[in-house]
């Protein structure tokens, strides 16, 4: 695991990488059905990759073929027991999850993460709360909090399995899904979404209307963003994402800004 490159906001799998004549280095999205990765050579579609571990530099391949392709499979071994395997081929999606065994597996996870299993969506007690002046006349929306999130233009719920679910058209079309929990910035994706890159369109997959606007930008990296309405206190507010993969910036419109606060927010 890689700690210091992150790939979907968390810890990357690393291993080196040969394709299409060329080697380097891969690291490959820890979150379960998630396709995003960051490597410094170009991955041409349809390929087969060889990998290996950057430790030993022993190949890694097993003797199972992709039920979709062909392709070797390429194992993964977990903590708790059995393994993830994912396809050798470029764009190929298929991936499995087996366990040796299911109930030792399962013993582990409920004696690690609880009854509840471990949620990268939701908020832990370990969030950063910083102490900054409090004005008593603005609603302080705190680290953690849930976001009721809404289309601005259908004023649909945008929320699905309390996951923000957004229609994202990338070199393809797909979903992004983003943790609706204040300041809790794990996510994935149906389609790849290279790291640093602006998403090119974000849309409500209810009414498929744009929702980026042409009047703001990001006051981090200046990327183009996303509105959304989400619940405050006494009325719907408007809310920004940056559109940039890995910008954490998020902000609310000038109007709200005066009566509303984001704790731990990059605006203010």
């Amino acid at each position: 695991m890689d700690d210091e490159h992150l790939v979907d906001n968390e810890s990357s799998i690393l291993l080196n990488i040969e394709i299409a004549g060329k080697t380097g280095s891969i690291r490959l999205s820890s979150i379960y059905g998630s396709y995003n990765y960051l490597t410094d050579i170009e991955m041409p579609k349809d390929e087969i990759a060889k990998f290996s571990c950057p430790h030993c530099e022993t190949h890694i391949t097993s003797d199972a073929e992709c039920l979709s392709c062909g392709a070797d499979m390429v194992p993964f071994y977990l903590d708790m027991g059995g393994k993830v395997t994912i396809c050798s081929r470029s764009g190929c999606k298929n991936h499995i999850v087996a366990f040796e065994d299911l109930a030792i597996a399962l013993k582990k996870m409920y004696q690690e993460y609880g009854l509840a299993g471990k949620d990268d969506f939701k908020p832990d007690h370990k969030i950063t709360q910083v102490e900054k002046p409090v004005d008593e006349n603005k609603e302080i929306i705190e680290s953690g909090a849930f976001l009721n999130s809404y289309c601005p233009h259908c004023n649909k719920s945008l929320l699905e399995e309390n996951m923000l679910k957004l229609k994202i058209h990338n070199g393809g079309e797909g979903f992004l899904l983003l943790s609706p929990y204040l300041n809790v910035f794990t996510s994935k994706s149906t389609i790849f979404l290279e790291e640093d890159k602006v998403l090119k369109d974000v849309r409500c997959w209810h009414c498929d209307k744009s929702l980026i606007p042409e009047e703001k930008s990001c006051k981090k990296c200046g990327s183009d963003v996303v509105k959304i309405e989400v619940g405050a206190r006494t009325k719907l507010i408007d809310f920004y994402i940056c559109t940039k993969k890995g910008c954490r910036w998020h902000g609310l419109s000038g109007d709200d800004y005066f009566d509303i606060r984001l704790q731990d927010s990059l605006e203010w």
